[in-house]
């Protein structure tokens, strides 16, 4: 973490807190759930190294940064509207974006809202989901997933919130990571993890107990309902983004995946990815890897070859 400074502004009503590092052309790092700014520690450190700004924030709701109280205060015009007052903070006209999970989703809005504030983007894991204007998100996935998956259980408020304080921070955040498999997660209601408590869980090799616990440690205090926000106005996203049905995101892009990622191996993603619809929706797609034996966190799993992906990509603009 050497070299890392972090700093407190203020953005769109809010107080955000960014970790950044580095001088040159800004590369903003877009974390998912259950992450943080922490999550791209290995990238922050070698675009830097190469010549570029990394600021990583603390997405609303996330560690360090504000909490607003109400559900409705998570749609993405609120986060990406804290993301255009942050690049104007920084004096960017323009700017990289990279995106993970919840992260690659906003990107891919900012890119519908703000392309002319986009030089290029490198979304890991989340791929572009078009608008269809027949029936809601939410809707689709309970449909075909049923309650208990995870996207299905998150809705109800302090429905999870009690489940993850009956399990405790540290020991929720293993199990969720180790339960994200090359398959559909279900929670079922009252057998959530499959296992109780006290039952001791391993890491992955790419996790240390000291990263585990900075994680535990800002979810102690912030707790999880901000990031569940972001599953809970879904829906709510669908309404208020009818005006881009069928607009297409039309900044340069890249996109990188794990053959192991339970986000590939759901519904129909891996069709819509290979077969045409992806690039059909985003036009100026350069690039789809899928990286062998990866999971869901690439971006810690195979941090190395994600440092590349994303390098070898922006070097061109």
């Amino acid at each position: 973490m050497e070299g890392i400074e972090h700093r407190m502004v203020s953005v769109n009503g809010i107080n955000m807190h960014i970790a950044e590092k580095g001088e040159g052309p800004v590369v903003l790092l877009l974390h998912g759930f259950p992450e943080l700014w922490y999550s791209w520690r290995h990238q922050i450190s070698a675009l830097a190294s190469h010549g570029n700004r990394a600021v990583a924030p603390d997405l609303r709701g996330f560690g360090d940064t504000d909490a607003p109280p109400s559900t409705t205060s998570y749609t993405a015009f609120h986060v990406v509207g804290d993301l255009i007052a942050l690049i104007d903070l920084l004096g960017q006209d323009q700017v990289f974006v990279v995106g993970h999970d919840w992260g690659a989703w906003i990107a891919w809005c900012f890119c519908l809202f703000r392309p002319d504030r986009v030089k290029a983007v490198v979304n890991l894991s989340v791929a572009f989901i078009p608008r269809n204007p027949l029936a809601k998100p939410l809707d689709l996935i309970r449909a075909a997933l049923g309650d208990d998956y995870y996207f299905c259980r998150f809705q109800e408020p302090g429905d999870m919130e009690e489940v993850f304080a009956h399990f405790g921070t540290a020991s929720t955040l293993k199990r969720f990571i180790m339960s994200l498999k090359a398959e559909p997660l279900y929670l079922p209601k009252g057998k959530e993890f499959g296992d109780s408590p006290d039952h001791e869980i391993s890491l992955p090799s790419w996790l240390s107990e000291e990263d585990l616990n900075y994680y535990a440690s800002k979810f102690d205090i912030k707790g999880f309902t901000g990031g569940l926000y972001y599953y809970r106005v879904f829906n709510l996203n669908w309404e208020l983004m009818a005006p881009w049905t069928g607009v297409q995101v039309k900044v340069p892009a890249k996109f990188v995946i794990g053959d192991l990622d339970l986000v590939y191996n759901t519904l129909n993603a891996k069709e819509y990815i290979h077969d045409g619809g992806f690039k059909s929706d985003v036009p100026f797609l350069q690039d789809v890897v899928v990286i062998e034996g990866a999971g869901h966190f690439i971006n810690q799993e195979r941090s190395d070859e994600i440092n590349t992906q994303i390098l070898d990509f922006i070097k061109k603009f």
